[in-house]
């Protein structure tokens, strides 16, 4: 059907922006976590915000108010388990996967890159993005927790603080480090 009627036209047109502006001001008072870089949580709870949104939108079976329930629903359910996650360990375990080591001292990690499906060529190309001609220049590269890559720089500071808590990372026992822990 390639036309139904104005009265359908004019629905989503008004649905669409009372919806479009409650998931606008939803996102703005829940703060910057709900909009920060994803992770699978955020991922999921962003593609049921669009999903959400969309069945608003063309949905003449979805009012406006089970709609902004819905948003409102998912809102605080993203709230509550980012509020939990900061507070038990068990519970970021569960949400969040661990940073994880690929390259380190330019030798590359085969099996965390075997693990997390990444290639060397794309942690070459994070090398390069960092302006690195050398892999033997590298230090460390990180798969970050949102699937970025964290090129480190050869250093000679005597801590390494930065490196604590990623998967694979071996660890030198520093006196700095280890009263941080």
């Amino acid at each position: 059907m390639l036309f139904d009627s104005f009265t359908v036209l004019f629905r989503t047109l008004i649905v669409g922006t009372l919806s479009y502006i409650t998931l606008i001001v939803l996102l703005r008072i829940s703060g910057k976590r709900t909009l920060s870089k994803w992770n699978a949580f955020d991922f999921i709870v962003t593609v049921a915000f669009g999903s959400l949104l969309a069945t608003m939108i063309l949905s003449k079976d979805t009012s406006v108010a089970q709609g902004v329930l819905g948003f409102a629903l998912l809102v605080v359910l993203q709230y509550l388990v980012s509020w939990l996650s900061v507070r038990y360990a068990d519970v970021r375990a569960w949400i969040k996967a661990e940073p994880t080591l690929l390259l380190y001292q330019g030798e590359f990690r085969h099996a965390a890159l075997k693990d997390n499906r990444v290639t060397e060529g794309e942690v070459r190309a994070a090398i390069r993005s960092q302006g690195i001609a050398a892999v033997e220049d590298v230090e460390a590269v990180i798969l970050e927790t949102d699937g970025s890559f964290s090129v480190i720089r050869k250093f000679e500071a005597s801590t390494e603080s930065a490196l604590k808590g990623v998967k694979g990372y071996p660890g030198k026992t520093t006196e700095t480090s280890a009263t941080q822990s």
